[in-house]
């Protein structure tokens, strides 16, 4: 796919889907960018790539936290403390593969954004 129809695309998304669905699909989204990264660990490109994949995941947990610590957040209180922790350690993971680059290292910050999303798309399948 092209940049263009790949931009054109993500643009229509954006305007079309929900909250919650637009939070599950940019956690999948840097869930696969981290993957491919992984998963081409040897390539020459890997040093971009990753700082690439890196950053973008980093840039969408700071909206979270930014979002997570509005006083008037209706999620409770509870449940916003641990997704504020769950952030704090993806900070730390990133922070980490970023100063010691490993392609296993990368596995749990994967897992994360695909299980958050999951849920995502659960809760709003359920109507919630």
């Amino acid at each position: 796919m092209s940049a263009d129809a790949l931009n054109a695309y993500q643009s229509v998304e954006r305007n079309t889907l929900s909250g919650r669905e637009l939070e599950a699909s940019v956690l999948t989204r840097a869930a696969l960018l981290l993957a491919d990264v992984q998963q081409h660990w040897n390539e020459p490109n890997r040093d971009e790539r990753l700082d690439h994949a890196l950053r973008h995941n980093q840039r969408l947990w700071t909206l979270f936290q930014a979002e997570l610590s509005a006083p008037d957040h209706p999620m409770p209180v509870e449940l916003r403390q641990n997704l504020l922790n769950l952030a704090a350690f993806v900070d730390k993971r990133s922070f980490e593969v970023m100063a010691y680059p490993d392609p296993a290292k990368l596995d749990i910050l994967i897992s994360i954004n695909k299980n958050i999303a999951a849920g995502l798309r659960s809760e709003f399948s359920n109507g919630e």
